[in-house]
């Protein structure tokens, strides 16, 4: 087998374990916090859980270009291998974790050491044929999804099996052994000597030389865009699916399944837009998809029924799997070759605010506008950025090829 594929393999499978121990504990959080942690009182552990499930994301946004530029520097598989290694460890700890302060300061710290997912991007992109570049990012993407799809469904059934703590045992074991996969499968060809005598710019610095291209501002604005998008209307699905319903009968299951719809429908899409990419450009497919997105947004907001829901959120997944990787295979054309990482880092730290920013503005906006409102809000916001990402990506910087 070609090492292309050996590396994105392995990194596929490993995406999937990373994502899978980020959102395994999504169904059971709150139980942990009262039946292990004595926190009592729906209040008092809703706020927990929210701090604690919100605290990844935030040191995540901080500390992301940070390991880009040290990639830069020192490789990536040394950024893959840190990450993967120092997250199993702490996933373990989670599990001896006395009181709620000691679980969200260890998620913290998780959000510290975090990285496996965009260091892989950073390898799979520096180690594959130019011309399998979207069919790459594609696959990997999917490898994340079906674990983000799939994490909570493990998780949930790993408790009722288990329990709470030896979820975080068996995580940070396969953890550690996806990482230990990797130190031994996964090879790139980096030259260290070069990149010890490149100039060591400050991430401030950094970050001003690569605005100064303008594609990835725009790239860097797709992705948390597509974030906020997702996220902003999520808590309120349930909400939206009771009033669909009509009734409180199968309302978790309903709940559920329009939650992950999007999930499933990206796994598999994201691959075969991946191969359209390559075919076609990237540019293109970005286009395309964020096109689809923002028009896929508006019928949610006028269903008449749970069906009608899954429909429009089933086919939002479809384009939604074009997104990520094109984002991905572009940041690595426009990002100068000494800067790569640290340009996906900066891009994973749009990720997290994304994350964080949704949720927040989404529920602070649906008391005004409703989550009918909030999906026409996540149309425009993707139609506005279709149209700025084709003015950007029309701009060549000085000295590249015109390629598609």
């Amino acid at each position: 087998m070609q090492r292309w594929k050996v590396n994105l393999a392995v990194l596929w499978f490993g995406n999937f374990l990373v994502m899978a121990g980020m959102t395994m504990i999504t169904p059971f959080l709150s139980l942990y916090l009262q039946q292990d942690l004595g926190v009592k009182g729906e209040h008092e552990i809703g706020v927990w859980a929210g701090f604690i499930f919100a605290a990844n994301f935030v040191t995540s946004f901080f500390f992301q270009p940070l390991w880009g530029k040290l990639s830069d520097r020192y490789g990536r598989k040394v950024m893959l291998l840190r990450s993967g290694f120092g997250m199993s460890i702490v996933m373990v700890l989670m599990g001896f974790a006395s009181t709620p302060l000691h679980l969200l300061l260890l998620r913290m710290l998780n959000g510290v050491i975090s990285g496996f997912s965009p260091a892989a991007v950073s390898l799979v992109s520096a180690t594959t044929p130019k011309e399998k570049m979207g069919f790459a990012m594609g696959t990997l993407q999917s490898g994340g999804t079906a674990g983000a799809i799939l994490g909570p469904l493990i998780g949930g059934l790993m408790a009722d099996t288990f329990g709470y703590r030896p979820i975080f045992y068996i995580t940070g074991t396969l953890l550690f052994l996806a990482s230990t996969v990797s130190w031994m499968l996964v090879k790139e060809n980096f030259d260290r000597a070069a990149a010890r005598t490149a100039p060591n710019v400050s991430l401030a610095a950094g970050l001003r030389a690569l605005t100064k291209i303008p594609q990835l501002p725009a790239l860097f604005t797709v992705t948390f865009l597509i974030q906020f998008a997702m996220l902003s209307p999520m808590t309120l699905i349930p909400i939206y699916v009771h009033h669909l319903h009509g009734t409180t009968e199968n309302l978790a299951f309903w709940s559920g399944f329009v939650g992950s719809v999007t999930g499933f429908s990206n796994m598999v899409c994201a691959p075969i837009l991946g191969r359209f990419s390559d075919r076609y450009g990237a540019p293109k497919i970005l286009i395309f998809s964020l096109l689809g997105a923002g028009i896929m947004f508006i019928p949610q907001a006028f269903v008449g029924s749970v069906g009608q829901l899954l429909v429009s959120r089933f086919f939002l997944g479809c384009f939604v799997g074009g997104l990520i990787p094109t984002v991905n295979a572009l940041i690595r054309r426009y990002a100068p070759d000494s800067k790569v990482s640290m340009a996906f880092g900066f891009n994973s730290s749009s990720l997290a605010l994304g994350n964080m920013v949704g949720p927040v503005v989404g529920g602070a906006l649906s008391g005004f506008i409703g989550i009918q409102g909030l999906f026409l809000v996540s149309a425009a916001a993707l139609l506005a950025t279709a149209a700025w990402t084709t003015l950007t990506l029309q701009r060549r910087p000085a000295g590249m090829s015109s390629g598609g």
